[in-house]
């Protein structure tokens, strides 16, 4: 059996000082993925960078965007992309090396195992299950990422522990016919929402611990707006198929 052909996800805004060192550990860590960046017209120089290395690289793949368009619409673009480039799995993750690398190959083992039957159709890196972690948050970021996965699970009926982190690997051909335009959420309520409507389409799931380690270069994009638009999204969708089901 051959190997599954995969790509990396790295959605972009202002990682110049991450995304070179970060390219060159996947391209050793997985030297038979491609990697695609989506970057949304960084100041710093990040998308030139890109262009710049993909001239020796031909693995690394880049999609220039006009602006802040939103972290969700930047993963759905690149799953878009992945779709449409027939790739067998997509490992999403962040630019800034909070995502251990050296755990893809375990995401991958994981979607070609199967459990009771049947293989997951997402595998999703978790700081929230056994053998997980993070590092270097404070006790009240820690405090608020519990509290909104508790949420995450109380109001869309999720029953995996980690809901809002961003490192996961998506079957491609679930998601052939997959609706992204039904997606509301742009920001970082994106990852609760697209697991829940992943549910609703049937998907199955499995989570393999990973330890996060918080940035040390560059900065945080999320601020409290984001962090107040997700709750009341959550909760609207909650409500939602509460009202739907009775």
């Amino acid at each position: 059996m051959s190997d599954p052909k995969t790509i990396i996800l790295l959605a972009t805004y202002n990682e110049m000082e991450n995304l070179p060192d970060l390219v060159d550990s996947l391209i050793h860590t997985l030297p038979g993925a491609d990697i695609l960046v989506v970057d949304d017209h960084s100041p710093d120089g990040t998308g030139d960078w890109i262009d710049e290395k993909r001239k020796s690289e031909a693995r690394l793949f880049c999609i220039h965007r006009s602006g802040k368009n939103g972290l969700g619409s930047a993963v759905i673009e690149a799953l878009q992309f992945a779709i449409d480039h027939k790739y067998d799995f997509a490992v999403n993750m962040d630019a800034d090396f909070s995502h251990p690398a050296d755990r893809i190959p375990m995401m991958i083992d994981r979607m070609n195992k199967e459990v009771n039957g049947s293989l997951p159709d997402i595998v999703i890196g978790s700081r929230y299950i056994s053998g997980g972690g993070i590092q270097g948050w404070s006790l009240k970021r820690k405090l608020m990422s519990r509290a909104i996965n508790f949420f995450a699970r109380l109001m869309l009926g999720l029953k995996t522990k980690d809901n809002s982190g961003s490192f996961r690997c998506y079957r491609i051909s679930f998601l052939e016919d997959f609706d992204f335009k039904s997606i509301r959420s742009r920001g970082y309520s994106f990852f609760e929402e697209f697991l829940f409507r992943l549910k609703r389409k049937g998907a199955s799931f499995a989570e393999i611990p990973i330890l996060f380690t918080d940035r040390t270069r560059g900065e945080s994009k999320i601020n409290r707006k984001e962090a107040i638009t997700a709750v009341w999204i959550l909760f609207s969708l909650g409500m939602k198929s509460l009202f739907s089901k009775r």
